[in-house]
């Protein structure tokens, strides 16, 4: 292991790696239970959803561990499987089977995108100060959900968002878990302060066993139309996986007569559109959070973690599930202090382990993973200072990318306002040649800006 991984070299130790592991897949196992769920509103089988999701996660993580040694986990991306069901199949009324060949010809373009540097010299385009904005805003993004997943955050007719009303009909399922969530927020606040390894998955733990022993005494009560599931688990394992065989392969059963090529092209081009920019920003916010980038803001080994990523596409779509991509809440692990592929190894391992036990994983109640979203959120917090205030061409396109994220629920879309703020407000105000304003930089926001004019 020391010889494969460094580990050594990247100040680690195994039971570090392995930890870390364990963090990144307790906060990521909610993809096990809402990817079916989406993709089954899509005609899909849910079960069949289930399987290839954790398969297409193993191979994609287990691809990251191997041919780049990084601590980064890979899924079917939220958002991505949303667009997947409710758009291309719902809205445009295209068979699930055209959505998973339009994602596995995506999955293509992007390994040849990847071989070639395209995606690299994006990476390293895009300046120190919207890299650093880019960490934050992922942190405030991830918060966000965590709390809306603690049901801490709902919805408002209002004013969009409010907090938990406590002293509602459903108090006992989805006030109890909220409550529970902030005893997490606050059971693994204690522990990192403590300073106690593996705080964060200790706090998943202990608040799912505290969410175990309120049910038993009657204190939550499980509700499904109000989304609160009950926490005991049902059983321990599954080895039926014959219902494999229904997405298996589907994505050459296209048929391709019915196929519209002008439509096909854009619902292409949205899921590799996306799938970059979405990846892009995670490598981004999660490596600089890990101090991975070296002094000109480049990451070393980009090219095979992002090669990971395109060839977990392709074998996601053929296992049948919708865009695999790396997952933001592979900051979880970082912040436990994973550094190398030994991380993403064992992440990979529970991923394979998942489509067997999981009756077990699926258990796991979103207000005890919410905690960890919301304290990885604060870590994530402290690349704002990196950022230049004192240089308000570089202040406010960060500032911008910041709140973006959260407020547009998208990665992608603080990245876009951000390249496009920073380049118009440096150009106009005659700091181009000072800033180096590179060629790709100009690329990248025509192109963006072309994005909101025509999808």
């Amino acid at each position: 292991m020391e010889k494969f991984f460094k580990l050594k070299e990247n100040h680690t130790t195994v039971r570090t790696e392995i930890i870390a592991g364990f963090t990144t897949f307790m906060t990521m196992a909610y993809i096990l239970a809402v990817n079916p769920n989406i993709l089954s509103v899509a005609g899909m089988d849910a079960k069949a959803v289930l399987i290839a999701t954790a398969l297409a996660s193993f191979v994609g993580t287990l691809l990251m561990a191997v041919l780049a040694n990084y601590p980064f986990a890979l899924a079917p991306g939220m958002g991505l499987n949303a667009y997947f069901a409710y758009t291309v199949v719902i809205q445009m009324g295209y068979s699930w089977q055209t959505a998973l060949f339009a994602v596995f010809v995506e999955g293509i373009i992007f390994i040849i995108l990847s071989l070639t540097n395209v995606r690299e010299a994006i990476f390293n385009a895009i300046p120190l100060n919207l890299k650093a904005a880019v960490s934050v805003g992922i942190g405030l993004f991830i918060a966000f959900i965590g709390l809306q997943d603690a049901k801490l955050i709902v919805n408002s007719d209002s004013t969009l968002v409010t907090y938990q009303n406590f002293k509602g009909d459903t108090f006992q399922s989805v006030g109890v878990g909220a409550i529970l969530a902030l005893a997490g927020v606050l059971i693994t606040a204690i522990l990192l302060a403590k300073q106690v390894k593996g705080g964060i998955l200790l706090g998943i733990l202990v608040t799912w066993v505290l969410g175990i022993a309120c049910e038993l005494a009657g204190i939550y009560v499980p509700n499904a139309e109000a989304g609160m599931y009950s926490v005991i688990p049902s059983g321990l394992v599954s080895l039926d996986f014959s219902s494999f065989k229904e997405t298996f392969g589907a994505v050459f059963t296209v048929d391709f007569g019915a196929l519209k090529i002008g439509d096909f092209l854009i619902i292409m081009f949205s899921f590799l559109f996306v799938d970059l920019f979405d990846t892009l920003g995670t490598l981004i916010g999660v490596s600089s959070k890990a101090n991975m980038l070296d002094e000109q803001g480049k990451l070393p080994r980009i090219k095979p973690a992002l090669l990971s990523d395109a060839i977990a596409t392709c074998v996601g779509a053929v296992f049948g599930t919708s865009t695999t991509t790396t997952f933001v809440e592979s900051a979880s692990g970082v912040t436990a202090g994973g550094r190398t592929g030994l991380t993403a190894l064992t992440t990979a391992g529970l991923f394979l382990l998942s489509a067997i036990f999981s009756p077990l994983f699926l258990s796991i109640p979103s207000f005890a993973i919410a905690p960890a979203l919301i304290i990885v959120g604060f870590y994530m917090m402290g690349s704002v200072a990196k950022i230049d205030f004192e240089d308000m061409t570089d202040a406010i396109p960060a500032f911008l990318c910041i709140i973006a994220m959260p407020l547009a629920y998208s990665i992608s879309e603080g990245i876009a306002i951000g390249v496009i703020s920073w380049t118009i407000i440096n150009l106009v105000t005659g700091k181009a040649k000072e800033k180096k304003i590179s060629v790709l930089m100009y690329v990248l926001t025509v192109l963006f800006v072309l994005k909101y004019v025509f999808l």
